[in-house]
């Protein structure tokens, strides 16, 4: 532990240790929240939660939630294959089908763990069959700023689970430039081989730029390659992109069926995260066979399904969706109000969805800008400072309010003033 306690004490020293609040209330956007290190309250409007369509709070949602502890208990203890699903789970599984356009859907307790059962079932067939041996590659090609769920699960690929045990044919792993199609392209140019079982995987909306796939773009690239897998992570899209919300083939008017028809195998993990104001996740596949081998994976076995609480949670925020389609609407009109904003106090605001990732002037650090945002301004925001180009990341959701969006954007420029004074005070 030497190492790891030196570690943490320079990690303090260089206030890169990122400080902890505890919500004590929450009602909308207004809560009170504790700065545990100081022990400060805070009653602030919250500009960083992934709640976009408002629905943790909606009351058929909580009041589904609550039914399914009454009837099932407050967890499954198991997992489906050695416990059996409850029917909750089935009707999330449908209903999430009938949502993305893709017949057959699995759940898992956390997206990382679905990407993990995905890679372990499709590289490495997870039930060893007398008789039967793959001999074919796989080459999975990934988006250099994909999620790290995404990240895990493609570097643990060559092996199974962790595992490196395997008599599994081997897997190359290979980054492509963000967004970049030319590079893809060229990247299967030069490392697809015939035999090859090819993956491409990718965000459909980046979690920290706030920008979409080119996804027409990427299917030109895609249908040179026949039977090739197409793995869309919609965390971020579901619920925001697309008419109705139902993510990012709605989003550029295409549908799963489109891009089997052009020879590609389509793949969607819908998270619960955001739009669906629970936890969990679920991969969809047009191949009942995948869709089984998940269920026989590693990562399937080992952990206990999702609890019934949360699973209904999700199922009736799915279907009170579609009883409002005008929450997709209201959540595009703020993120527009919002960016307008930004970009008329001359802030550089990157991508384009409701994920609006703000950069800030030479000099201002994040972490002491979130925090004057908070302490003097009673706005909370995610301050990012550990990646290339530090940030703030606001979140824009269906229940904040224009007067919301405006005094954000007004305490910003406040802010940025106080820090402008005190490097010219500095110099």
């Amino acid at each position: 532990m030497e190492i790891v306690e030196e570690y943490m004490s320079r990690v303090h020293d260089a206030d890169l240790y990122p400080d902890h609040y505890v919500i004590h209330q929450k009602q909308g956007n207004q809560l009170t929240i504790e700065c545990e290190q100081s022990g400060k309250y805070y009653d602030a409007i919250n500009f960083g939660s992934n709640d976009i369509l408002g629905l943790s709070q909606n009351e058929a949602v909580k009041r589904a939630a609550i039914e399914a502890i009454e009837t099932y208990g407050t967890t499954n203890s198991s997992c489906a294959t050695l416990c059996g699903r409850i029917d909750v789970h089935r009707q999330l599984e449908q209903e999430i089908s009938r949502f993305k356009g893709l017949p057959h859907t699995y759940l898992f307790l956390n997206a990382w763990m679905a990407l993990q059962a995905v890679m372990d079932g499709f590289c490495h067939l997870a039930i060893p069959v007398p008789d039967f041996r793959n001999t074919r590659e796989t080459l999975i090609l990934t988006d250099i700023q994909n999620h790290g769920c995404i990240t895990s699960a493609v570097v643990n690929a060559d092996s199974r689970s962790g595992k490196l045990l395997t008599q599994s044919p081997k897997v190359r792993v290979k980054a492509y430039r963000h967004i970049n199609m030319d590079n893809l392209k060229q990247k299967l140019e030069r490392f697809a081989r015939p035999e090859d079982r090819i993956v491409v995987v990718s965000d459909a909306v980046f979690s920290m730029d706030g920008d979409i796939v080119p996804l027409p773009q990427m299917l030109d690239v895609l249908e040179r390659y026949p039977g090739c897998v197409l793995i869309l992570d919609e965390a971020h899209s579901s619920g925001a992109l697309g008419a109705t919300g139902r993510g990012i083939y709605e989003h550029f008017g295409l549908s799963p069926q489109d891009v089997k028809d052009r020879g590609i195998e389509p793949i969607i993990m819908t998270t619960f995260s955001k739009f669906a104001a629970s936890a969990g996740a679920a991969i969809s596949s047009y191949s009942k066979a995948f869709i089984e081998l998940l269920d026989a994976c590693p990562t399937s076995i080992g952990t206990i399904s999702p609890p019934p609480s949360t699973t209904a949670a999700a199922l009736e925020a799915v279907r009170q969706l579609q009883q409002q389609p005008d929450l997709p609407r209201k959540l595009r009109e703020n993120t527009a109000f919002l960016r307008r904003l930004l970009r008329d106090q001359g802030f550089e605001a990157l991508g384009e969805t409701n994920v609006v990732p703000i950069i800030l002037p030479d000099g201002m650090a994040p972490k002491q800008f979130a925090k004057y945002l908070l302490e003097t301004m009673d706005i909370w925001v995610s301050p990012v400072w550990f990646i290339a180009k530090p940030r703030l990341r606001v979140v824009v959701n269906v229940s904040h309010s224009q007067e919301d969006l405006c005094n954000l954007v007004d305490a910003m420029v406040n802010t940025r003033e106080a820090f402008s004074d005190v490097f010219k005070s500095a110099c």
